[in-house]
């Protein structure tokens, strides 16, 4: 039977690509030449509908990794080289059977991928995050930093938003906890989700858009587009940009957050923050744009709060005195989650941000999951009130009594 390449070798020189071929023209021109290669050797329908599939794939999307991303039970791909392909399902790892021919072909699909976002990848600058048209996240490392080839890994999201509701079916937490963090982004207050790689940060802060209040003109500010928040007409979308090859053009978080203050935004929320431009994140919490969002990778709120000290530190040089008194002023709330050995992932800790005592900021935990057991292999467990919220201005200007 002729060669997959074969074939696209023979698509290749019927295109006319002087001009734009549409999909359905690509697509026609697909089905005559599996249509001639059966009438020499026969090629069964089963058959000639797969080798379709992945043809068009192969000019017009992601090649083989196209069918692993329309895969909605893969929430990651990890491509090692040109050789191994391992998925994630389920939280768990399997290598797949599937590989590219050649490194050229594979270095066609990452460059494809980041001319989408207009970024730039090569041997010269060979690391750069960049995303899918879905807002998948992409990181790719070429050659000669990852010896092994270039390695990409994806990080699948949802197609659909998903919901706080579906949140509470997920069991990742209770419907009197997510009332709870209704109210406090209604009412307003600054808030900070951390955890770990994979933890499902952005999946909550997402979550916790629904509650923005419609009226609100919401500025959303990322490395790469991933948010997908809905249902906020005064909706600003920013995303930072690479230098190109000149080494110029280059805009960073830490502009965009200064430029966000000029447009007149209610809240801001910043996708994450990893560096310097944490200090322009807090001074902007601290200066009228209540309830604003952000998140953070961290083990505990109490370890986030550190890693935010030391991130500003980055950015400028000051006391740590006076940046643990700025912390203190602009958070109001940590929701710390993740992900458990069962591979569920949970919110673990409410915790309100106190004022400076003079050595350290003080927190006081709201909430609080505790584990009670295991069941059928999975982990057992409820969200326990711990203490209430000392700081109750925001909530009862809301209009709230209570959490």
């Amino acid at each position: 039977m002729t060669s997959e390449e074969a074939l696209k070798t023979k698509i290749l020189g019927r295109l006319d690509l002087s001009r734009e071929v549409e999909d359905e023209e690509l697509q026609e021109l697909i089905f005559c030449v599996l249509e001639e290669e059966s009438a020499v050797e026969y090629i069964p329908l089963e058959e000639k509908a797969r080798l379709g599939k992945e043809l068009f794939n192969a000019f017009r999307k992601l090649d083989l990794l196209q069918e692993l991303i329309e895969d909605d039970e893969i929430t990651e791909v990890m491509i090692n080289g040109v050789q191994n392909i391992f998925v994630e399902k389920h939280g768990r790892l399997y290598l797949t059977d599937r590989h590219f021919v050649s490194r050229d072909k594979l270095d066609d699909v990452i460059q494809q991928i980041v001319a989408g976002t207009n970024r730039l990848v090569n041997e010269a600058s060979p690391i750069v995050d960049t995303r899918l048209a879905d807002g998948s996240r992409v990181n790719v490392v070429l050659y000669p930093v990852a010896l092994n080839g270039p390695v990409v890994t994806i990080r699948k999201f949802p197609k659909e938003q998903i919901t706080m509701d579906r949140l509470v079916e997920l069991e990742a937490l209770s419907e009197e906890v997510a009332g709870v963090l209704k109210k406090l982004v209604v009412s307003g207050y600054n808030i900070f989700i951390s955890g770990g790689t994979g933890s499902g940060k952005t999946t909550l802060l997402n979550a916790l858009s629904q509650y923005i209040p419609k009226e609100e003109r919401l500025i959303t500010i990322e490395d790469n587009a991933e948010l997908q928040i809905l249902d906020v007409p005064n909706l600003v979308r920013l995303e930072a940009r690479n230098a190109n090859v000149e080494g110029i053009g280059e805009i960073t978080i830490r502009e965009l957050i200064r430029s966000a203050l000029r447009m007149r935004p209610n809240r801001i929320i910043v996708g994450e923050v990893r560096g310097p431009e944490t200090i322009d994140m807090l001074q902007a919490m601290s200066t009228g744009h209540k309830g604003s969002l952000s998140t953070g990778h961290s083990d505990s709120p109490k370890d986030m709060l550190r890693r935010l000290e030391t991130m500003v530190l980055m950015g400028m040089d000051v006391p740590l005195a006076a940046i643990q008194r700025q912390i203190a002023s602009a958070i109001d709330i940590i929701i710390h989650i993740g992900r458990l050995w069962d591979k569920s992932r949970k919110l673990l800790e409410i915790v309100e941000v106190m004022d400076y005592n003079g050595e350290e900021i003080d927190t006081r935990i709201l909430y609080q999951f505790e584990e009670t057991g295991r069941e059928h292999g999975r982990i057992a467990g409820k969200w326990k009130k711990v203490q209430d919220l000392a700081n109750t201005e925001k909530l009862f200007s809301a209009g709230y009594q209570t959490l």
